[in-house]
């Protein structure tokens, strides 16, 4: 990633919401479901003072939406993210990547994939830090009492992505099975 180079973006509508993605170099640094000016004010100091260029087409970042949204649940996970954080912000964070599309986590066993049984709360706060939403999918974090919990944009985006995912899970299970 450059130090002085503009970051670009794109926002892409999706049926969830138009999805705001930030690249520096072609590394998300930060995605979700909100305007691109709401979105860069999320960027840490180093990342927020440099140039913001919209772009129209951020190359593969911007197929992998196009092709996660046509029913590919798992192109996002073929982009890369980068992410300030704590040691255990970035094993929560790489624990909720490897949680496969069409399944879901509760804060506790995040806690544990993250290797911390028992840190259910710090799993919520790594959720709730997440800046490259949904590519590293928090929304596939949710409650043991059931529901799809909170979400930083709205339990209906967030209820959307997993019934989606659901779905597309749903249909590679079919292919694969006929």
């Amino acid at each position: 990633m450059s130090l002085s180079a503009p970051l670009e973006h794109t926002t892409i509508a999706t049926p969830a919401g138009a999805l705001t993605v930030i690249v520096d170099a072609g590394v998300v640094v930060c995605a979700g479901f909100a305007p691109a000016t709401h979105m860069s004010a999320r960027l840490p100091a180093d990342l927020a003072a440099r140039e913001l260029r919209s772009r129209r087409d951020l190359g593969a970042v911007t197929a992998a939406v196009h092709r996660y949204l046509a029913g590919d649940a798992a192109a996002l996970d073929e982009v890369e993210v980068s992410q300030p954080g704590g040691v255990f912000a970035q094993q929560a964070w790489l624990a909720m990547r490897r949680i496969p599309p069409g399944s879901t986590l509760t804060y506790t066993e995040l806690a544990a994939a993250a290797g911390r049984p028992g840190a259910a709360r710090a799993a919520g706060n790594a959720c709730a830090a997440n800046l490259v939403a949904p590519f590293v999918p928090c929304h596939r974090v949710v409650p043991a009492a059931g529901g799809v919990g909170g979400y930083a944009y709205g339990a209906e985006v967030k209820g959307w992505l997993l019934a989606h995912e659901a779905g597309a899970a749903g249909a590679a299970t079919d292919r694969v099975a006929g």
